[in-house]
C-alpha cells in the first residue's frame, strides 16, 4: 500500500503566517492550513504504516500521523511515538486516539490559539462539517522561536512556547487589535466585572466593620491600624498571586497539587506575618504604650498575612481548574477575600481581649 503525502500548500503573496508575529486573529484557519500533514490510510497495519513511511517519507515537520478513511474522513490521530513502539502486526486504528480534538473549518486563528492553550497541543487536525481531513494546523502559525526553545528543557520549553501563543489570544481578548467604540469599550467587557469583586468587597468589609463598632468606640486605636494591616496582607496575596501563575501554565492541577501549593504559600506567609508583626505591634506599643492594642496587632498580622498568603496562593489554582486563564480574576478575587478575612482575625482578636 502507498503512503500519501500531499504537496504543500503554496504561501499566498505577503502572508504573514511564518513570521514570528503570527497572522491576524480574525483569519479563518484554513487559510493557514498545513497540508503536508503525516497521512496514513487507516486500515494498514503498524508494520504496513511504517514501511509506507520509510518509502514516502512525509515532505513537512512530522508532530502527529493522522489515520485517514478512503472517504477522506479522519479516523483517528496516532503520535509517532505509539507508531514506533507499536508491534508490526497492530492495526493502526489500535494505537490511534480515535476520538482526537478537531477543529472545525469555520474556526478562526483566534479559536485556534484558544485550542493551543486548552488543550496543551501542538497540532491540530481541521474537518469539514462531514469530518473530511482538510488539513493541520499547528504551532508555528504563531512563531517561528520552536526550533529555538528545543536547546532548553522540555517542560520549560513548552511552557515559554504556549506563553507565546497566549500573548495572540490576550491581544484579542483586550481588543488591542480593534479600532473604534469596540476597543473603547473591551475593558468593560473583559476587565470590570471581575473588579465587582472589589466592591462588593469593600462594602461587606464596611458592614464587617460596622458590626465591630463597639470594639472600636472602646479602643480608637485599633482604627488607626487598620490601613497597615490591611496594606500587608494585600501586599503578601498579591506575591502568593503572581507566585502561584507562572506554575499554572503546565496544565490544570489537581486537588491535591492546589492543596499542596496553599500549604507551602500559607507556611511562608506565616513566616513573613511574624517578621511584620513584630515591627507593626513594637512600634504601636511604643507610640500609644498600649499593650493589648500591641497585642491585637500582632495576631492580627500574623494571622492577616499568613490567610492572604493562602489565599493567594489557593484561588488562581482553583480558578485554573474551571477556566484556562485566570490571570484577569485571580488578583481581585484574592485581594476582596483577603481584606475581608483579615479584618475578621483583626477585630475578633480585639472582641476576645477587650
Amino acid at each position: 500500500m502507498r503512503y500519501d503525502a500531499p504537496m504543500p500548500k503554496p504561501a499566498a503573496p505577503g502572508s504573514t503566517s511564518t513570521q514570528n508575529a503570527g497572522p491576524p486573529l480574525d483569519d479563518s484557519v484554513v487559510d493557514h492550513l498545513r497540508t503536508d500533514y503525516a497521512r496514513l490510510p487507516a486500515d494498514l497495519t503498524v508494520g504496513e504504516a511504517l514501511a509506507a513511511v520509510r518509502k514516502n517519507p512525509p515532505k513537512g515537520t512530522v508532530i502527529y500521523f493522522y489515520a485517514v478513511r478512503p472517504d477522506g474522513t479522519l479516523a483517528g490521530v496516532v503520535p509517532t511515538r505509539r507508531l514506533i513502539l507499536a508491534e508490526p502486526a497492530t492495526p493502526v486504528l489500535d494505537v490511534a486516539i480515535t476520538s482526537p480534538v478537531t477543529m472545525n473549518a469555520a474556526a478562526t486563528v483566534a479559536d485556534a490559539c484558544e485550542f493551543f492553550i486548552l488543550h496543551r497541543l501542538l497540532a491540530f487536525p481541521v474537518v469539514d462539517s462531514d469530518g473530511r481531513m482538510l488539513g493541520v494546523i499547528d504551532v508555528n502559525l504563531y512563531t517561528n522561536e520552536l526550533v529555538d526553545l528545543a536547546a532548553i528543557d522540555a517542560r520549560e520549553a513548552t511552557d515559554e512556547l504556549f506563553q507565546v501563543v497566549g500573548v495572540h489570544l490576550e491581544e484579542v481578548r483586550t481588543g488591542e487589535r480593534r479600532g473604534g467604540a469596540a476597543g473603547a469599550f473591551s475593558p468593560l467587557r473583559t476587565r470590570f466585572p471581575w473588579l465587582l469583586a472589589n466592591v462588593g468587597g469593600g462594602l461587606v468589609a464596611a458592614f464587617l466593620t460596622g458590626l465591630f463598632e463597639a470594639e472600636l468606640k472602646e479602643q480608637v486605636a485599633l482604627a488607626l491600624f487598620i490601613p497597615v494591616v490591611l496594606a500587608l496582607a494585600e501586599s503578601v496575596a498579591i506575591q502568593s498571586v503572581s507566585l502561584s501563575l507562572p506554575a499554572l501554565r503546565a496544565g490544570r492541577p489537581t486537588w491535591r497539587s492546589v492543596w499542596r501549593r496553599t500549604r507551602a504559600q500559607a507556611g511562608d506567609g506565616l513566616v513573613l506575618g511574624v517578621g511584620c508583626a513584630l515591627l507593626v505591634a513594637g512600634a504601636g506599643a511604643a507610640w500609644l504604650g498600649l499593650g493589648v492594642v500591641a497585642l491585637c496587632l500582632l495576631g492580627g498580622v500574623i494571622g492577616g498575612v499568613t490567610w492572604a498568603a493562602g489565599v493567594g496562593a489557593a484561588v488562581p489554582n482553583l480558578l485554573r481548574r474551571v477556566h484556562p486563564d485566570p490571570h484577569v480574576a485571580s488578583g481581585p478575587i484574592a485581594l476582596a477575600a483577603t481584606d475581608l478575612g483579615t479584618l475578621l482575625i483583626y477585630f475578633s482578636l480585639a472582641r476576645a481581649l477587650l
